[in-house]
């Protein structure tokens, strides 16, 4: 049984100890990072930068501290995320969003490249054959992955498998491109975009939503550049007319995110990884749509451990329990307590994510809760 360490959110007292910082600063001491990394050894941060207009990412304050932990047993870390939208693009974006070399006191990198498609080949799964994975993040020996917990367009609950599954990954590869990359998990069979005229009010969201400007309209008409398309599925989530369909199957997408994340993990040596994740500004929505909508949920806390299946078990027991907000999404789907709030919003069954990566052996669901 695996141990995952919590420390709540609220502060009861008026002394900076009690502090989120404070009580990270604790729960890293009490992993006892030197039992992971070595001195000298470079080590990973992998984050979300966010996006222009997402700002509910990890905060640079707790990524600064991760930072300063490693530091101190004498480890080489740097801060990264993989491309999203174009590399000097996602790098502006990550100072907006607070990420830099001066607030995180660490390089911030991109794991695969300015163009995305900086990677590497490695084996998955039945499912997807194999997967191109960042090269930054498979060369690199050790890691520390930061997840903002929140919803997602199709995993329906985002935690480090989602960081690890989809983060880790390029969007697209030098000569099988999205098909090898991020895409080959957000759809199926050719996975091509489909138009309803009829629907369509010309709002051009679409249009402006996409990360690699693939989509545009002349004379009415949208016309979809197939081959540069990474299939991130954004265009379709951001239509309020159901005029764009991209096909994907759910269980597909779940098991799939399992498989990627065995990909990126197989690159490691054991004991290599461990994974924080922030229960905290829980949105409806990734960090990567160009929105941050209220927290759904009161935020909960911090929970580390070097299970991936623990920790992203103890997160959901965590949502679970916690009160749903109103004047949210929570309140517009008539969401209660006791409900499962991120099925009941984003209508995907997001636990079989954790299931299929129990199964394929990257960890446990049952775990030792142990809080500070």
């Amino acid at each position: 049984m695996s141990r995952v360490y919590f420390s709540s959110a609220r502060t009861k007292k008026w002394k900076y100890d009690d502090s989120m910082p404070g009580k990270l600063e604790r729960l890293l001491k009490e992993v006892n990072l030197s039992s992971y990394f070595e001195p000298k050894e470079w080590v990973a941060v992998k984050t979300h930068f966010g996006s222009e207009g997402a700002h509910r990412i990890v905060r640079p304050v707790f990524l600064r501290k991760v930072v300063d932990a490693l530091k101190c047993i004498g480890a080489k870390p740097f801060v990264t995320d993989t491309v999203r939208i174009k590399g000097l693009d996602y790098l502006e974006v990550a100072n907006q969003n607070g990420i830099n070399h001066l607030s995180v006191g660490a390089p911030v990198v991109l794991g695969d490249g300015l163009y995305g498609n900086d990677n590497i080949m490695v084996k998955a799964g039945e499912i997807l054959g194999e997967i191109a994975v960042a090269s930054v993040i498979h060369d690199v020996p050790a890691m520390v992955v930061c997840s903002h917990v929140k919803g997602h367009i199709q995993a329906g609950y985002g935690g480090a498998i989602k960081n690890v599954a989809m983060g880790g990954i390029s969007s697209r590869h030098r000569e099988c491109g999205w098909k090898c990359g991020r895409g080959a998990m957000h759809t199926i069979g050719e996975g091509k975009l489909s138009w309803d005229k009829e629907k369509c009010e010309l709002c051009y969201q679409c249009m402006e939503i996409c990360p690699l400007e693939v989509i545009r309209f002349e004379n009415d008409a949208l016309i979809w550049d197939g081959e540069k398309c990474w299939r991130c599925g954004r265009c379709e989530r951001v239509c309020q007319s159901d005029a764009l369909s991209l096909p994907g199957d759910e269980e597909r997408f779940m098991r799939s995110l399992a498989e990627s994340a065995r990909a990126v993990l197989s690159t490691f040596k054991p004991d290599k990884v461990i994974y924080i994740n922030f229960l905290t500004e829980i949105q409806p929505e990734c960090d990567c749509m160009p929105v941050a909508d209220v927290p759904v949920l009161q935020d909960r806390g911090m929970l580390i451990s070097d299970d991936i299946v623990s920790i992203e078990q103890a997160s959901v027991d965590m949502l679970l329990k916690a009160v749903p907000l109103p004047q949210s999404a929570s309140e517009e789907y008539n969401v209660i307590k006791g409900d499962d709030t991120m099925f009941k919003i984003t209508k995907k069954p997001y636990w079989i994510q954790i299931e299929e990566s129990e199964r394929l052996g990257l960890g446990s669901r049952e775990y030792e809760l142990i809080e500070m």
